[in-house]
């Protein structure tokens, strides 16, 4: 994607005398830091946990086939 960012003139030389030094492109060198600024954002950081939902029995009291479970499911739903 293409955007246009404003910075100052002097970081902007610092920045492509950095990437210059270490043979990266300007925008390898922006993008790198951006992707630093947001690795270290400790609330990116947080993963997704699925709750624990086990419930307390024996499971399923009888094993029941696929077509005897969507009827289970859809039973009075204009069948």
């Amino acid at each position: 994607m293409k955007t246009t960012v404003e910075i100052s003139d002097p970081l902007f030389r610092e920045v492509k005398r950095f990437a210059v030094e270490h043979d990266l492109t300007f925008r390898d060198a922006v993008e790198s830091g951006l992707r630093r600024l947001l690795d270290a954002d400790p609330r990116a950081k947080k993963p997704f946990r699925l709750k624990k939902c086990a419930f307390k029995g024996k499971g399923m009291v009888k094993d029941f086939t696929w077509p005897e479970i969507r009827a289970i499911i859809y039973a009075g739903r204009g069948e």
